[in-house]
């Protein structure tokens, strides 16, 4: 949900990077009271001497000795993650398809995935676009729409990354700009209508809002967030796996208005929501060529992976292994992928004339479209959805002390995620709702995830 554009070298050295919140606090909640408060779908943006982006990416080293900050290419991410052992077996993600929901779109997302594939000697894949509702002319002056724009095309080129020859679906949904437009439904709308439809095996979401901020939650009652399921239902039924972002204010999330943050520990939907997986977010720490120079960390830099209990849903039995950790609560993340800022993705983009080229950029909303190319690889793999993962993903967990075969690695380096002032959680061994269970090993886990399925 953050984006960086690198600052010039002199304001970069002082303040190291800007960064640019996307889709920080997107939805507009529904409620049937007309009083009830309501999420405005306006993507914050901080900084304000921002330059046009890069020409051409830069290596790890020369961003780290120009703008105090690592980044990173999609090469060095299936070093990373060790992927390139699938690659050569024929395992792409082909024959599946990621289901991308946004709000607006982005009027360039096939020209940007284009040059991006073709810098980093990607195949070409053609981006299947769906409007759902009037969505309103491109206007490259409105805020809203430019930051919708940026996690678009963040999110098309992350997924594309992992999986590299899935099929990628984009729904373009119309928010408007106003107080009070139930944005989420629609979105929710869109995404039973994909599932009704056949149209992906996993669908990835990179927005979300604060549980606290729905209509009736101080009162206890979730009604509206309730009343928001259906998608998910139908998606377990079909057997659809759904992905969110954990979100980037840590152990606390945005208030209503979407400028501030609440003082104490909160959660956000949907990542909070048992039928979602919930991704959270890392700091990886690499090379040139993509290895570890030492393990992960917490992503906390620019924002912090978000995650803790949720004070809507009790413990799904999934997480019956580590209720000693979440309690009665439903925990979050599930699991994580990379999302620091110091550690960004190099993502083209020329949807603002004004800022054409390559920018930085991080955030569990890059961590989540990461995660669907992972998803989309096991089901290549099985040949089939592997659906809901959650009884796999927390199986292999437990097996993973004795196993190093499960895929699953461990984030224990004592980091947290801290933020705004709200104590978050510790990295430490095992399940923690800092990190989930932790990352993953691709080569191992796509395998094991595929059997468990």
């Amino acid at each position: 949900m953050r984006r960086v554009r690198p600052r010039p070298r002199a304001v970069a050295a002082a303040a190291g990077a800007t960064a640019l919140v996307v889709a920080a606090a997107i939805s507009p909640l529904s409620g049937t009271a007309a009083a009830a408060p309501q999420v405005k779908p306006v993507p914050a943006i901080a900084g304000h001497s921002l330059i046009k982006g890069v020409s051409a990416p830069l290596t790890t080293e020369q961003c780290q000795a120009k703008w105090k900050l690592a980044c990173y290419t999609p090469l060095q991410y299936r070093q990373a993650y060790d992927l390139n052992p699938l690659y050569k077996k024929g395992v792409t993600g082909k024959g599946r398809t990621i289901v991308i929901v946004d709000s607006f779109g982005s009027p360039t997302v096939q020209h940007d995935l284009d040059v991006y594939s073709k810098t980093f000697g990607l195949p070409h894949t053609q981006v299947q676009i769906k409007k759902w509702g009037n969505v309103p002319p491109w206007d490259p002056k409105n805020a809203d729409m430019t930051g919708w724009a940026g996690e678009t095309t963040l999110d098309v080129e992350m997924a594309h990354a992992i999986a590299p020859d899935a099929k990628i679906v984009l729904i373009e949904t119309a928010v408007a700009e106003t107080e009070g437009v139930t944005g989420l439904p629609e979105m929710m709308d869109a995404e039973k209508w994909a599932i009704d439809h056949n149209i992906g095996d996993v669908i990835t979401q990179s927005f979300g809002a604060t549980e606290n901020t729905f209509p009736g939650f101080d009162k206890g009652d979730f009604s509206s967030i309730n009343n928001l399921r259906y998608a998910f239902k139908d998606a377990a039924k079909h057997k659809v796996t759904v992905l969110a972002s954990s979100g980037d204010g840590g152990a606390t999330d945005n208030t209503a208005d979407g400028k501030g943050y609440y003082k104490y520990r909160v959660n956000s939907w949907p990542s909070s929501d048992p039928l979602v997986t919930s991704l959270g977010g890392t700091q990886l720490h690499l090379n040139d060529k993509g290895d570890r120079l030492k393990p992960d960390s917490v992503y906390n830099d620019h924002g912090a992976g978000g995650g803790g209990q949720s004070h809507v849903f009790t413990r799904p039995a999934f997480q019956d292994s580590v209720k000693n950790v979440v309690g009665t609560r439903r925990g979050t993340p599930d699991v994580s992928m990379a999302a620091a800022v110091d550690g960004g993705a190099w993502v083209y983009s020329s949807y603002d004339p004004t800022s054409v080229g390559w920018d930085i950029s991080g955030g569990t909303s890059e961590a989540s479209p990461l995660f669907s190319g992972i998803i989309a690889l096991a089901d290549q793999v099985a040949g089939h959805r592997v659906g809901d993962i959650h009884k796999a993903l927390y199986k292999l967990n437990s097996l993973s002390a004795h196993n190093p075969f499960t895929g699953i690695v461990d984030v224990k380096d004592g980091t947290n995620n801290s933020y705004a002032g709200v104590t978050g959680y510790t990295a430490v061994k095992g399940y923690d709702m800092a990190t989930g269970v932790g990352t993953v090993d691709a080569a191992r886990f796509v395998p094991a995830l595929a059997r468990l399925s």
